[in-house]
This record gives structure tokens, sequence and C-alpha cells, in this order.
């Protein structure tokens, strides 16, 4: 064999070599690759806490919640005094009626909540909170004690409490002193109206300062109860009978 018929066959079996080499690379079944089973007992190799999110609008994104969601807002603040009335013996219907005190509301209304209680805040005062969302059973249960809807909103209508868009409130200096508002929570007289004019000059202003800041924030007065306030447009939403856990 002569140089020339040499090198041809050097060539052909490159040439042979190189085809069979991209076939086997083309021509491999899927099901060949081997699939990694997952092993719910071991730990993961990443965390999701790790995971960076790439601006602040994605994480806004990220942890947003339906405003129609009932949230408790101890979990979005710790700026509030509590005196949950209906957790206690200390309210008009003389019984507990709740088996524990929280004050869950619906997304919307706690952000409308948290606005309010900033500007009090940088007036020297917070919000001290009465009642909050209150579940369907719970309002049957104080309709039983006080069947009068001029006390207790009828269940088969159903109330702004049921619907997790009112809020009982008061307010509360620096130093924890409660601000005069003329008459205790849940005084079912004239002297508790909105319109009611023959208190003290301060008690006059301190209404009218909870008026304000509440109506600036998106929340509408309840004529007759100086301390009840609707988030706007909260009557359009479902009543409710969500009920949390006790500790």
């Amino acid at each position: 064999m002569n140089c020339r018929s040499v090198l041809f066959f050097l060539l052909a079996v490159s040439a042979v070599a190189c085809s069979s080499l991209k076939s086997s690379g083309t021509s491999r079944p899927i099901s060949s690759v081997p699939i990694q089973k997952a092993n719910f007992h071991s730990k993961p190799t990443r965390s999701f806490d790790s995971i960076v999110v790439p601006n602040e609008r994605m994480a806004a994104v990220a942890t947003e919640v339906a405003d129609t969601t009932f949230v408790n807002l101890k979990d979005y603040s710790s700026d509030f005094v509590y005196d949950m009335k209906y957790a206690t013996t200390d309210n008009f219907l003389k019984a507990k009626v709740y088996d524990c005190e929280a004050c869950y509301l619906r997304y919307k209304t706690v952000k409308a909540l948290l606005n309010a209680n900033a500007k009090f805040m940088k007036k020297g005062y917070r919000i001290v909170l009465y009642d909050c969302y209150r579940p369907l059973d719970i309002q049957k249960k104080m309709w039983t004690i006080v069947s009068n809807p001029d006390y207790v909103a009828d269940p088969k209508k159903g109330s702004i409490h049921n619907r997790g868009g009112a809020v009982d409130i008061g307010l509360v200096t620096e130093s924890g002193v409660v601000v005069d508002m003329g008459t205790p929570f849940d005084f079912f007289g004239i002297e508790a109206r909105h319109d009611y004019e023959k208190i003290p000059d301060e008690v006059q202003q301190n209404r009218k300062l909870l008026r304000k800041v509440m109506t600036q924030n998106n929340f509408k007065i309840f004529e007759s109860e100086w301390w009840h306030y609707n988030l706007k447009n909260s009557y359009k939403d479902k009543l409710s009978n969500f009920k949390w856990e006790c500790p």
C-alpha cells in the first residue's frame, strides 16, 4: 500500500468515528437519563430564605395579602393597646362571649387602621381597641343574651363587625392614660352620640380628634356611638363565621 492509499484509509476511518460520536450524542433516549427521586426525610439543599428578590416591588408582590383576608392586627403592629371587652365580663352583656381575646380584621381594614394609628402617635396618642371582627356565632350568642336591635345587631342581618370592617376604639396617652370621651364604651344613651354637645370642651375636642383622624383614613362614623368606626364600603363584604384559634 502506497502513501496515498494509507492517507485515504486513515481519513475514512476518522470520518466513520466522528459520525458515530455525533449519532451517539443525539439519539440517546430521554428515558435513559437517571432521575433522582425526592428524599422527603433529607434536609433541603437550599433554604427559601436565601432567595434574593430582585427589587422592592417584587418583594411587595411576593408578600401581598388579599384585601379581604382575615389577619391578626398584632402580626402587623405592636403599637396598639388592647382592652377587648367581650373577652371579659366587663361589658353591657355582663358575659364573656369570646373564648380568648384577639383583634382580627380584613387586611384592608388593618391597613387603614395602621395609617390612623400612625397619625395619632405623632400627636402623642395610641388607639385602644375594645372590639374588632366578631364571628357570626358570637353575634348569635350576644343576641340570645340581649335580643334588642337597639343594642345588638340581629344576626339575621349581621353587622359590619361580622364582616371584619368595624372597630370599637378609644385613645390612650403615651403614658397609657385613657382619654376622656365623656361616656364609657358601650354606653347606650344620647350622651354617646357624635352630635351630643352638652359635654365639656375637652371631651368635645377629644371626640373631634378621634373622628377627624379616623375619617381621614377611610373610616365612617356610627352616629350613636363615638367609639364605633366602619371602613368605607365594608358593608359590601360577606358576613363571616371565621374563628381564630386560642393559644
